[in-house]
């Protein structure tokens, strides 16, 4: 705004200098004019006129010098009024989100400028503002949806074992079992609800510390041979030693351990689970592939967002809250990370890219 004053100083200044020379040069020749090209007697209108003018010129200039920097002056503010009307009637046109950019005359030029950067940060901000709204409706609704599944199988074991009082001891321990399996699962549920309101509050602190990457996921994959077996399924792995990463471990291992539960889930019976890490320059990159539905392309590109299920029919009871994905896409991008997803001929592959280093 200081530019557009000193525009407008300067320019009303060149305004009333044009205007000066003019005056100055106009009066002049009307001088040298009427004495060169007149004979006078003294009786002619235009003489008696301007006799004052005669007598004392550089007053009389002065005089009407006054006048039109006067009229000059209203003239300006006159127009400087149009341009503050101008303003106005851009600054409604951010209110109103109007489509159309703001117009402003080209001495308005900075703060056309700046008003459409306003413009289109507004409409950034309102954007943000109705997804985040959005977010929060979806989390209420899926927690409803999620929770309830659950927790109605829990409330109706629960009541039989209440209400029957002479249930065979081996339908009670089955009774007792299930309730006990559901109870976890919605534990489970809400503990992934927990983390994904978390994030989305606040950004994860992380505790790095350099960590061999080789390890953890020789560790992470024994400890998944049981469900596996459990699965039907088993591992090819091929981890190049000696990588080492800083991260924060506990965070890392649960992206791979979000990946690996959802390999497993989505992966054919008596198929494969495929992990690699290599290096490749300065990034260590993680491949977890497994065999199962391919994935359609509209499909894929969702498939980290929140609450989003690549199979729509599964439930919570059969696989997750469709939060464990966007979980690790949110961690592995906090430590500088990547991480994409192909799918086809019924292989779908994750690849997670981290920098290679210790601490600085």
């Amino acid at each position: 705004m200081v530019g557009i004053r000193i525009q407008a100083v300067l320019q009303l200044f060149s305004i009333l200098m044009v205007y000066t020379v003019v005056l100055v040069a106009g009066f002049v020749f009307a001088a040298w004019f009427f004495s060169t090209f007149f004979t006078w007697t003294g009786n002619e209108w235009l003489y008696i006129v301007t006799r004052p003018l005669q007598d004392n010129p550089i007053l009389s200039l002065a005089i009407i010098w006054l006048i039109g920097a006067v009229v000059v002056v209203v003239a300006y503010i006159w127009v400087l009024a149009g341009y503050v009307q101008k303003m106005t009637d851009a600054c409604d046109q951010i209110v109103r989100r109007d489509a159309e950019p703001v117009h402003l005359p080209s001495i308005l030029a900075m703060a056309e400028v700046r008003l459409n950067e306003l413009k289109t940060e507004n409409e950034r901000s309102l954007q943000a503002a109705q997804e985040a709204e959005q977010r929060k409706n979806d989390l209420v609704v899926y927690l409803a949806h999620d929770l309830k599944t659950p927790l109605t199988s829990i409330i109706g074991y629960l009541s039989l074992l209440h209400d029957e009082e002479h249930l065979p001891e081996e339908l009670r321990q089955k009774y007792t079992d299930v309730a006990l399996q559901k109870s976890l699962r919605l534990e489970e549920l809400i503990n992934e609800f927990f983390d994904i309101t978390r994030f989305n509050l606040t950004t994860p602190i992380l505790e790095k510390e350099t960590v061999s990457l080789s390890r953890m996921l020789e560790q992470i994959q024994s400890e998944f041979e049981p469900l596996l077996l459990e699965k039907q399924l088993h591992w090819n792995v091929n981890l190049e030693n000696g990588v080492e990463i800083y991260c924060d471990p506990d965070k890392m291992q649960r992206v791979f351990d979000n990946l690996i539960r959802n390999a497993i889930a989505y992966s054919y019976p008596d198929s494969e689970i495929e992990l690699d890490l290599k290096c490749v320059g300065a990034r260590a990159l993680v491949s977890l592939t497994n065999h199962g539905k391919t994935i359609p392309p509209e499909k894929l590109e969702r498939i980290f967002e929140q609450f989003f299920r690549v199979d729509s029919a599964r439930s919570s009871e059969s696989g997750g809250a469709g939060l464990g994905l966007a979980i690790a896409k949110q961690l592995v991008e906090l430590h500088g990370g990547t991480i994409t997803a192909q799918s086809e001929q019924e292989r779908v592959r994750f690849l997670v890219s981290l920098p290679l280093g210790a601490s600085s």
